[in-house]
């Protein structure tokens, strides 16, 4: 296993896919621990790698992923089937944004594309359960967040935007407490309160 994890990790470089730093990862795994997670909802596959990384860590973990591009599809179905995990991590290949789901989660993890984060956050919120969590990756988004004025691209800009946007979406969300945590790229974790 620890194998093909590297492997991964190799080929994520190497093509330039966005997965999880590793320190970022091992901060998610330790809250899957810790909230005793069962049920998992991820927004964004890629190649597999985090959905992996999750579902290791318990036998009794469920992962539930949604892909939109085809290729990073294929290759995390493959992935996962060398991890022989394909009967715990189901790999739905469509839009977040297009799919209603019914089941319910004990913890959703949202890294796909940022400019929708808030729109992913408002769709798949219903679908947690009581006193679950979402967790959201990259907000820190490289250190750009941070220093937005330093940025050239107006595209980067914007989606720096986004992101700043979505923070202030979960600071002041009446639904949920939210922490910020510097770890990896930048990781927010939302509880949902009680009634």
């Amino acid at each position: 296993m620890d194998n093909l994890i590297k492997e991964m990790e190799v080929y994520a470089e190497e093509k330039n896919i966005p997965i999880m730093q590793k320190k970022g990862i091992d901060f998610l795994c330790k809250i899957i621990s810790k909230s005793n997670s069962k049920n998992i909802l991820e927004i964004g596959t890629a190649i597999g790698y985090s959905a992996i990384k999750m579902a290791l860590v318990n036998d009794d973990i469920n992962v539930t992923s949604i892909e939109r591009d085809q290729d990073r599809y294929i290759l995390a179905l493959k992935n996962i089937k060398k991890a022989k995990l394909d009967e715990r991590i189901n790999v739905i290949f469509t839009d977040a944004l297009d799919i209603e789901l019914s089941d319910k989660y004990d913890l959703i993890f949202i890294d796909a594309a940022k400019g929708q984060y808030i729109k992913f956050f408002e769709k798949f919120k219903k679908n947690l359960n009581p006193g679950g969590v979402i967790i959201s990756d990259n907000l820190s988004f490289h250190g750009l967040v941070e220093q937005k004025e330093r940025i050239e691209s107006r595209n980067l800009r914007q989606l720096v935007g986004k992101i700043k946007k979505y923070i202030e979406f979960l600071e002041n969300n009446k639904e949920f407490k939210t922490k910020f945590y510097k770890v990896g790229d930048g990781i927010a974790v939302s509880i949902k309160k009680e009634d």
